[in-house]
């Protein structure tokens, strides 16, 4: 198998599986009425690499145009704004914000993370906070690079919650929001784990490019913390939450799952089929069902401080 680099580490990675692009742009034509802009030409891989993050290569971040029309898509029902409300890395994160300390949010939607930090002072940084919500808090329109350049050494705390699996250079972002943090502040970082419920569901594009670039564990998180010389603190598991059942329930009923290890997309009617049948069935349980308490996680959440 032809090995890739891992973009946090560095380490040669193993191909797992090779997808063809038109495969994944069909995907996104049919089960969400858009298209994936921009998405490479011919094959991506889909490697693993030694520190438990999987990627795909070539990667290329999706543009305005796709997600404006992707959320166009998800918020028919008010998806979006639902999801911008209530994730999992909240309350966790919110525990480790003290009266006063300044923090920094990327990829902050309409800033709902500030309403359960309301004694700290609060920047949110995001390409487009309009398409979520109504603002809840200062979100600026402003890139994180342009923004590490004129903060240096500001923050107590830098958070990204489901952001840092939507980027081709996921080492550089996490490395500008250090360069944002005070020494002894904190970088906290959530992203969809894998495997998961969303890696079982054959042929689920929502979890591959050009939204997914990655997925993530608790080693790729560690391997991200040591390569930037952070001191892990936490590092744990979460489960979905109450107000976002609906890919919990699709893993779980799906009449068809992939292996952990692949492969997790292909032509197959089979698992176009499945698909359907999952999408379907998820969305009666998560109109008629609860959240299950025991419900297997979803996203892993990292805490970790820099010297």
């Amino acid at each position: 198998m032809t090995p890739g680099i891992c973009p946090i580490t560095g380490a040669p990675a193993v191909l797992v599986q090779d997808v063809s692009a038109g495969l994944l742009r069909g995907l996104w034509r049919r089960a969400f009425g858009v298209e994936p802009s921009p998405l490479p030409a011919g094959r991506v891989g889909i490697y693993r690499a030694p520190c438990g993050l999987v990627f795909f290569a070539p990667a290329a971040e999706g543009d305005a145009a796709f997600y404006e029309a992707l959320y166009r898509k998800l918020d028919a029902g008010g998806r979006v704004r639902a999801a911008g409300r209530d994730r999992a890395e909240y309350p966790h994160a919110a525990a480790r914000i003290l009266p006063g300390d300044t923090v920094l949010e990327v990829g902050a939607g309409a800033g709902a993370f500030a309403r359960l930090i309301p004694e700290a002072r609060y920047v949110g940084l995001d390409p487009n906070p309009g398409a979520y919500a109504a603002a809840e808090a200062a979100v600026r329109a402003e890139s994180l690079a342009d923004h590490a350049t004129r903060h240096e050494g500001v923050y107590d705390a830098a958070c990204a919650f489901q952001v840092i699996e939507h980027v081709a250079d996921p080492l550089g972002l996490a490395a500008a929001m250090v360069r944002c943090l005070k020494p002894g502040g904190l970088l906290m970082l959530g992203a969809p784990i894998w495997p998961s419920a969303m890696t079982a569901i054959p042929d689920f594009v929502f979890n591959a490019p050009p939204h997914h670039l990655s997925w993530w564990n608790e080693g790729a998180m560690v391997a991200l913390a040591g390569n930037l010389g952070l001191a892990v603190e936490e590092v744990r598991p979460l489960a979905p939450v109450a107000a976002q059942p609906l890919i919990h329930w699709m893993g779980r009923l799906s009449p068809l799952k992939t292996r952990p290890e692949g492969p997790w997309l292909a032509a197959r009617r089979s698992w176009y089929a499945a698909l359907a049948a999952s999408f379907a069935l998820g969305r009666i349980a998560s109109a008629l069902l609860p959240l299950p308490r025991n419900a297997a996680p979803m996203f892993v959440f990292l805490v970790a401080r820099k010297p």
